[in-house]
Formats: C-alpha cells, structure tokens, sequence
C-alpha cells in the first residue's frame, strides 16, 4: 500500500483538531477548505470559520499549525489563512427568512432606561469591526434614538418601492427616526405597529447581511411580539442593570422570549460601577453581581459588564458609538469582547449541536 501522500497526512493532522465549541473536527465540519503543498513541501492550509467574530480564532490557528508540526514530518513552510462563512440561522416554526438576512439578533429589556439601545448600537458596531457584514433595525417606533446615536440625519431613498437604509461604520439602518420628524409622536395602536415592523423588516433592501441587530423597545408588548411571529430569530441579548428593580422586569422579558420559543444568547449588565476618574475607586452605585447571578438563575450567559461613565454616554449623544472605534477605550474592547461571544454563540445554535432547551448553558 502506497504511503499516504503530503496533503492527506496534513488532513489526518488537522482531524485531530476540534472546534473548542462544536466539539467537532475541522475536518468532519467542512472548516478545511483547502490545503496546497508548494516547493519544499511548503503547505497552504484555508480554514472557514462559522463567523469573523470567532473569539477562538487565533486558538484554533495555533492548533492547526501545531498539529501539522508534530504529526508531518517533513513538512516545510506552513500559512494558515483564517476566512469566515456565517451560517443561516435555524428557520422556526416554518418562518420565511428575511432575503439576505442570516441572522436576527434581538436586543431587549424588561424596562427602559437600562442601556438598551446603546447596547444594540455598540454590539451592531463591534461585529462589523470585526468583518461581519451588519445590519441594525430601530424597532422602537415610539422612541427612536438610534439615529442620534448614529449621528445619521436625513431620509432614506426609495428605490423600485423599497427603502435604501443609511450607513454608518459599514452598519446598515434603518429608524422610525428617519421617516418623521424629530418632535412629532408616533401614535399608533397594535395594528398600526404591526404593519410598521414588517414593512421595516420586508420592504426595506437590507443585502447580504450576516446579522440583524434589532433594538426593540422596552417592556413585553405589540412590538416584541410582531417580531417573534413575523421572522425567524436566531436568539435575543437581555440587557439589564444590577438592581433588582431592573433584573425583575429583566426576568420577565427573558420569560417572554422563550416562551416564545426565542433562544437567549445571554445577558449584558450595563452601569455595573462608576469608576472615580480622580483616583479610580469602584463605586457599585446599581449593587453588585445582579447580573451574574440573573445569568446562572436563568442558565445562561453573562456576556459582558459595562461601567458607568460620561464618556459613554458624550460619545453616544454625539453620534459616535465607541464599539467603533479603537481609541474608545475601554468600551471599544469591552463590547468587542461581548460582540465575540454572541457571535460565538449564534454559530452554537446554528451547528447541529445546538443545545435545548432554548438556552445556551453556561460551562
């Protein structure tokens, strides 16, 4: 039997190296899209990765390379490229996705007031950081902030009747905002808010979209549940703060989305502490860990902590969100941190191992 060639003991090598959350191989899983000997039995290794904002990434190319090192002899030069393919969300309940829309992820809370729309905002902000092609939809049609916190004015083109959303950051949106004017209220009954959503999610030309980010408005009403029955979401971030005023009303957002069979991809605390700029001391002013233990009573993830600070909120008030932009430290880190693990837990639900019920549990 003919000894097997360079190309297939590179594969056999990288059959011993799992996806860290898949629990697969890279083989097995279709990640190696390609491996080319060169001169001097130099090898070319493409690995597809299930999103750009895969926080394990340099991890599995390390396990890669190590793993053709110890297991090839002979092998000469090695050149791991790292690409992403995002997958299309699960389909459920037999909804009809959005045309090139991926994934929806819904951004919520159980009351106002607790961050949620700079939340929304900065997470849409920080996957496109990472390459992710994005898309971010005001679903608060009574209040609309994100085009103040886009800095984005002006209306959107309509194009063969459908609308062209303005862009920021390389992130399409798409507002209530933009269509009336500042001072003048939306007053609308259910219906009228249920028309609204699915023209805003149907009749607008998003393109090839990995995810959707939707900020929806506070509480559990008309609004939430269009959504939840219109389109297929991938899974919902809950954001709170410490308090427990807020983490009750946060329990009960959480309730409706699973109830309606919507994954939680985990929770974000916002106004976790006040830093002292003068001499650094933390102060807990909302109580301290009510996100943490909200996470493990509802057998989810704690996605992130964000401080309470006026530079936050200047740089939102001011139209510039700080998730995009790297000297915006350290909001620019800390959502892209957040923005990694709800990715990496969106590629979770989309693999065959998506865990059930609908919840990712932690570790």
């Amino acid at each position: 039997m003919p000894s097997p060639s360079l190309k297939d003991q590179v594969l056999n090598a990288l059959r011993t190296v799992n996806d860290p959350d898949i629990k697969k191989d890279l083989v097995t899983l279709n990640m190696i899209k390609s491996v080319v000997v060169g001169d001097d039995n130099a090898v070319a290794v493409t690995v597809e990765l299930t999103t750009p904002a895969c926080p394990l990434k340099k991890k599995i190319e390390n396990d890669c390379r190590g793993a053709i090192e110890t297991m090839v002899p002979g092998v000469g030069e090695i050149t791991i490229e790292m690409t992403a393919n995002v997958k299309q969300g699960q389909s459920l309940n037999g909804k009809a996705p959005i045309p090139g829309i991926r994934n929806i992820i819904a951004v919520g809370s159980g009351k106002g007031g607790v961050g949620k729309s700079t939340t929304a905002v900065n997470l849409a902000m920080a996957l496109a950081q990472t390459g992710a092609r994005v898309a971010l939809l005001d679903a608060d049609i009574y209040g609309p902030n994100i085009p103040a916190m886009l800095g984005l004015t002006g209306r959107p083109q309509v194009i063969d009747n459908r609308i062209v959303p303005l862009e920021k950051n390389g992130v399409r949106a798409m507002s209530m905002g933009f269509l009336v004017a500042d001072d003048q209220p939306v007053v609308w009954r259910g219906p009228m808010l249920h028309g609204a959503m699915r023209q805003l999610l149907n009749d607008v030309t998003w393109g090839d979209r990995d995810y959707l980010v939707v900020d929806l408005p506070p509480g559990t009403g008309d609004v939430q549940l269009s959504l939840c029955q219109s389109v297929p979401i991938t899974g919902a971030v809950i954001v709170t703060t410490p308090q427990n005023v807020a983490i009750h009303d946060a329990q009960k957002g959480l309730a409706m989305f699973r109830q309606l069979n919507v994954p939680i991809l985990g929770i974000v605390e916002n106004m976790s502490w006040f830093e002292c700029p003068e001499c650094g001391h933390r102060d807990h002013v909302f109580g301290r860990g009510g996100g943490q233990t909200f996470a493990d009573n509802s057998r989810t993830a704690l996605l992130g902590e964000i401080p309470l600070n006026s530079l936050l909120r200047k740089a939102m008030d001011e139209g510039f969100p700080p998730a995009a932009d790297p000297a915006q430290e350290p909001y620019y880190t800390l959502y892209r941190d957040i923005a990694e693990r709800v990715a990496q837990r969106v590629s979770i639900l989309n693999s065959a191992q998506a865990p059930k019920p609908f919840a990712i549990v932690n570790d």
